[in-house]
């Protein structure tokens, strides 16, 4: 597996994942599938602000997973904070793929100056849980019924990883 930036030529696979996510998961609580055209401006503008996306490519070149951050939420105040997504293709999932691209985003975030990382996970995905709990995220909050999908409430654990210490700049 390698990792490196996503360029336009991946988004149709990029395009996939989501849009399975979507149609078949709680870990994106959107319920709208995308287009590449979709995805084309949600890279663009990832880049723009200079965030990250990464892609996992297997040893045939294919994206078998990706991941990015951004703003956590648009106040001056939490410029230090980003909050991250990762999402692997599902013939993919439980091979190291995810903690691969984590690894890689944690990376980023600390070269980039950021100091903590948040995670808003769906509280039933353990697995995705479990992965945080192992590359040192806390678990800081439970919110109940705060979504709903599939047509059902959706708990939301959220979970961060101090990624520097030391005063703001």
């Amino acid at each position: 597996m390698h990792i490196r930036d996503a360029v336009e030529t991946d988004l149709q696979e990029i395009c996939d994942i989501y849009n399975d996510a979507v149609a078949n998961t709680t870990a994106i609580w959107n319920e709208t599938l995308v287009d590449v055209a979709n995805r084309a401006g949600w890279l663009r503008a990832r880049k723009a602000a200079g965030f990250p996306v990464l892609v996992a490519l297997s040893d045939e070149s294919e994206v078998v997973g990706y991941g990015s951050f951004g703003e956590w939420r648009a106040f001056d105040g939490y410029r230090h904070t980003v909050e991250h997504s990762v999402y692997v293709r599902r013939d993919q999932r439980g091979g190291g793929i995810g903690r691969a691209l984590m690894l890689a985003l944690i990376e980023r975030a600390e070269a980039l100056g950021k100091h903590v990382m948040v995670a808003g996970i769906e509280s039933g995905n353990l697995a995705s849980i479990r992965l945080h709990e192992r590359l040192g995220f806390d678990r800081t909050g439970h919110m109940k019924e705060v979504g709903t999908k599939f047509g059902r409430w959706l708990d939301l654990t959220f979970m961060q990883l101090i990624l520097r210490t030391g005063s703001p700049e």
